[in-house]
C-alpha cells in the first residue's frame, strides 16, 4: 500500500459481520482494510460510548499524516460513527477521516433494534465533519427509508437507495458489492 492509499476502518454492527458479509469480503480482498476491534470483542452487548472510544483509539494510533482514513460502517457501526463524530472525536482524529460509507442505519426506536445495545439513542443530528454516503434498502427491518433519509439530510450525507436488499448484509446477496466499494473509494480524496 502506498502512502496515498487510504486506510479503511471497518465498523460492523451488532453480532459482527460474518464470512459472507461485504465488509468481511472487502477486508480479505484489499490491503489496508482493518476491522475495528471492540472492547472485549463484545458484539452482542454493544455500548455506544465504548464503541466510540474504540474508534477514537484506533484513529489516535493512526500514523502518517499523508494518508487519509475511510470508515466502512454497517448498522450499529453507522450510529457509532455519528456519535463519535459529534461527541467523542478530537479535532486531530476527526481531521484524519476523509469519508464514511454508512450502510443500513438502524433506528433505535424501531421494533427490531437490539435491546442489548445501549446508549445509541438519541441519534445525533448534527452535520458530520467529513464526506459521507448513507446507503439504504427499501425493506430493511432495522431502519426505514424515512429514518435513513432524515439522518442523511441532518448529517449532510449523500443518500443512496439500493432497492429491496434487506439489511444490506450477507443475506442480501451482494457478494463483493462493487457499487458500495466504488462509493467508499469515491471519498478517499474528499
Amino acid at each position: 500500500m502506498t502512502m496515498s492509499e487510504p486506510r479503511v476502518l471497518v465498523l460492523p454492527g451488532y453480532m459482527n459481520s460474518g464470512p459472507g458479509h461485504w465488509q468481511t469480503r472487502w477486508e480479505a480482498a484489499h490491503t489496508g482494510f482493518e476491522r475495528l476491534r471492540m472492547p472485549d470483542q463484545n458484539w452482542t452487548q454493544p455500548v455506544c460510548d465504548a464503541w466510540c472510544a474504540a474508534l477514537e483509539a484506533a484513529l489516535t494510533a493512526e500514523t502518517g499524516a499523508e494518508r487519509s482514513v475511510l470508515l466502512a460502517a454497517h448498522s450499529l457501526g453507522c450510529l457509532t460513527v455519528a456519535h463519535w463524530a459529534t461527541r467523542h472525536a478530537s479535532a486531530q482524529t476527526r481531521a484524519k477521516v476523509a469519508g464514511a460509507l454508512l450502510v443500513a442505519l438502524p433506528d433505535p426506536h424501531g421494533p427490531e433494534f437490539p435491546r442489548d445495545a445501549h446508549g445509541f439513542d438519541p441519534v445525533p443530528l448534527a452535520a458530520l465533519p467529513f464526506a459521507s454516503i448513507v446507503v439504504a434498502s427499501t425493506d430493511d427491518p432495522y431502519g426505514s427509508v424515512a429514518f435513513s433519509q432524515r439522518c442523511a439530510l441532518a448529517w449532510g450525507s449523500r443518500w443512496e437507495n439500493i432497492g429491496a436488499r434487506g439489511h444490506i448484509n450477507a443475506e442480501s446477496g451482494l457478494a463483493d458489492w462493487p457499487q458500495g466499494f466504488a462509493w467508499l473509494m469515491s471519498m478517499k480524496d474528499a
